[in-house]
């Protein structure tokens, strides 16, 4: 007899959840890998903002913070050793967070492959804002070259500007964490740490790009759409918070 997940392999079902605290997502992650991993669920895209929070991924400690543990804490600003690839990041208001909870091995995906598909599926969402945006070799996540900025060395960056990070986990087959785009991110919060372990490392918006104001829902849609097309699944929105298939 076929389970619920093997009766929905083509779909993706996607969640938005608005502002979450980032401890309470990353405990819904946990779950709901083990849930993919039984085959309980299909598979699925949570898509959130944070509160402001820095992360720190496997291959960060304190020496990423630019400003002190308890000055940050002190500000407002919670901090998270977790166990995602990369380093340092920000995440915060304006800020668009994908986490697709995805078995790679029925996607037919390698682990590289399938961060390819998620800058791919970026690239698209930022084209529909008539934003050109490209990968850097040797690098994740996605940029642009974008709006003159006078505080971008172009010899110290010819990379251009940090538009959309990715650190994930595989474990089992199924993924989780995923990506963080700037939508109408305060940037300047990036300056408390060494972020992706790039010290100076321009980051740039999509209002900053366009010129124009944009949400971080109606961006979320658009991603979401983008990503059932790459992963060639049905797009299927709920509202549950626990995405039963």
């Amino acid at each position: 007899m076929s389970s619920p997940a093997e009766n929905s392999l083509d779909q993706l079902q996607t969640s938005w959840f608005g502002t979450t605290e980032y401890g309470a997502a990353l405990e819904l992650q946990r779950s709901m890998l083990d849930r993919r991993k039984s085959n309980e669920i299909s598979d699925s895209l949570l898509l959130l903002e944070h509160p402001h929070v820095v992360t720190l991924g496997r291959r960060a400690d304190d020496s990423h913070l630019v400003t002190a543990r308890d000055e940050l804490q002190n500000a407002g600003v919670a901090i998270f050793e977790t166990d995602r690839g990369g380093e340092a990041t920000y995440h915060g208001p304006g800020q668009l967070i994908g986490y697709p909870i995805i078995d790679v091995r029925v996607a037919k995906l390698g682990p590289v492959t399938y961060v390819r598909m998620l800058e791919q599926s970026i690239i698209e969402t930022l084209n529909e804002y008539g934003i050109d945006a490209h990968l850097v070799e040797g690098e994740t996540g996605v940029w642009v070259d974008g709006v003159p900025d006078e505080k971008r060395d172009p010899e110290r960056n010819p990379q251009g500007k940090k538009i959309a990070a990715i650190g994930v986990r595989i474990s089992g087959g199924v993924t989780m964490h995923g990506f963080a785009l700037n939508v109408s991110t305060d940037l300047s919060y990036f300056r408390h740490i060494i972020p992706c372990g790039m010290p100076d490392l321009p980051f740039t918006s999509i209002e900053l790009e366009s010129g124009e104001p944009a949400e971080v829902q109606q961006t979320a849609g658009l991603i979401a759409e983008k990503l059932a097309a790459n992963l060639e699944r049905h797009l299927v929105w709920t509202e549950s918070p626990e995405l039963s298939v």
